[in-house]
């Protein structure tokens, strides 16, 4: 029979959580239980391929401390990678006995969860410690409370040596219908290897700038197939362009979407636009695309758009208020 303690704690030396799973590990020995300790804390970096090692275990115990709250960040790290790259077949013929021992509030919510966790994976949760220790000191001068961890332990040696059946649980159905994760078709071979990269902090590097390239790749590509698109707005400022006797200005359009920028230069009855580069404009706009679109096409004008901040400017301002009435794309 083969046993894995995972122990998510911190390792701190007055741990109950400690106490409890050496008293565990001392008396499945005895049973001779091989007994395999993974003590998550230490295994930080690779606990995604943690999963890898239930292949061969006939039960498990997740062993964890509430210090402030909930099962801490290394056991549910591990759960989730039992989740995501778990063989879940092999899982549904582990038992589990969950060992929770608190310094503050909330071991029982703790040892809930855990035994809810693993029903949801598929596994065969079997009864379980947890308790309130204020000093260590005390469980182990407690002739009581180790009689108790003794019992539980051989209870698990015979619930797994006996293969005793357990009713099925409702969340069993809640899972099948709704919390399975889309299937991605991989073998159990292949997930183990996933996980292994996914442990790989060079290799997850690696595969960000990869995705960073293509992406910087694409968008170049874009660019050169429309966004750059230098005729763009120009006939639907003409159209709706209304001459200004006497008046002078030259605006220039910052478009987060396009590399050039947009400039209008108004003389009179007299109006020059195109996309390039206005060394000194009078009035300086920068907007998103949506926003320009809204504007040409009627639903915004260019003072709500700068009131309501999807428009931002500098210069004359009172060049500025002018823009509505040189092209009231309104009335078009």
């Amino acid at each position: 029979m083969n046993i894995n303690i995972y122990y998510g704690g911190r390792g701190i030396i007055d741990d109950p959580t400690l106490f409890v799973i050496n008293k565990m590990q001392e008396i499945l020995e005895e049973l001779r239980v091989d007994v395999t300790r993974y003590n998550l804390y230490e295994s930080k970096n690779a606990i995604t391929t943690l999963p890898q090692t239930l292949k061969n275990a006939d039960g498990i115990i997740l062993a964890t401390t509430v210090e402030w709250y909930g099962i801490g960040g290394y056991m549910q790290q591990f759960l989730d990678a039992c989740w995501l790259f778990g063989d879940k077949e092999k899982i549904a013929e582990i038992y589990m006995c969950p060992v929770v021992m608190s310094t503050t509030y909330g071991e029982r919510e703790a040892k809930l969860n855990l035994s809810t966790a693993w029903e949801i994976l598929g596994g065969l949760p079997c009864s379980g410690i947890c308790g309130y220790i204020e000093n260590t000191f005390t469980l182990e001068m407690n002739e009581q409370y180790i009689r108790i961890i003794e019992k539980k332990a051989e209870n698990m040696y015979r619930s797994i040596n006996q293969h005793i059946a357990c009713f099925p649980a409702s969340n069993q159905a809640v899972k099948q219908k709704i919390a399975v994760p889309k299937s991605n078709n991989l073998t159990p071979q292949e997930t183990e290897q996933l996980s292994e990269y996914v442990s790989d902090d060079s290799y997850v590097q690696r595969q960000k700038e990869d995705i960073r390239e293509l992406t910087s790749l694409f968008r170049d590509m874009l660019d050169e197939e429309g966004m750059d698109n230098e005729e763009e707005y120009l006939a639907s400022f003409k159209r709706v362009f209304k001459p200004q006797e006497g008046f002078q200005a030259e605006y220039s359009f910052d478009i987060e979407e396009k590399r050039k920028k947009l400039i209008l230069s108004v003389d009179g009855s007299k109006l020059e636009c195109g996309y390039g580069i206005c060394e000194r404009p009078d009035v300086e706009v920068q907007l998103g695309k949506a926003a320009m679109e809204d504007i040409v096409n009627g639903r915004m004008t260019f003072q709500r758009a700068f009131m309501s901040g999807s428009m931002k400017a500098k210069g004359d301002f009172k060049l500025l208020r002018s823009l509505d009435q040189l092209f009231n794309f309104e009335e078009k």
